[in-house]
């Protein structure tokens, strides 16, 4: 096999789908799609393959006004407030039973 042939990643399907969930995202990108991207990055910088995706999370850190370097410090400031996957910035989200009775 040649020492330039394209591979096919193991994680393909499942990050062209999360490439596809980037691309279709409406709005300003919240720490979810910053650290995917990133993750995506990092993945796929170097691997002899997946050319569609690198281009398409190219357009998508592009249409966000970032580069490379810029998405990493955003991650790092993500990363260094505590932000943990699947979690919600927003304050006001919980179960409830830690908010105070605000009708009386």
């Amino acid at each position: 096999m040649s020492e330039n042939a394209e591979q096919t990643h193991p994680l393909y399907a499942a990050d062209r789908d999360l490439v596809d969930a980037l691309l279709g995202h409406q709005g300003d990108p919240g720490p979810e799609q910053l650290t995917v991207a990133a993750r995506l990055v990092m993945r796929y910088g170097d691997f002899p393959g997946a050319e569609d995706i690198k281009a398409d999370i190219q357009k998508v850190v592009s249409s966000w006004g970032l580069d490379a370097q810029a998405l990493n410090l955003r991650c790092r400031e993500i990363w260094a407030s505590g932000w943990k996957p699947g979690q919600q910035l927003d304050g006001d989200l919980g179960s409830g039973a830690d908010v105070a009775d605000q009708d009386g």
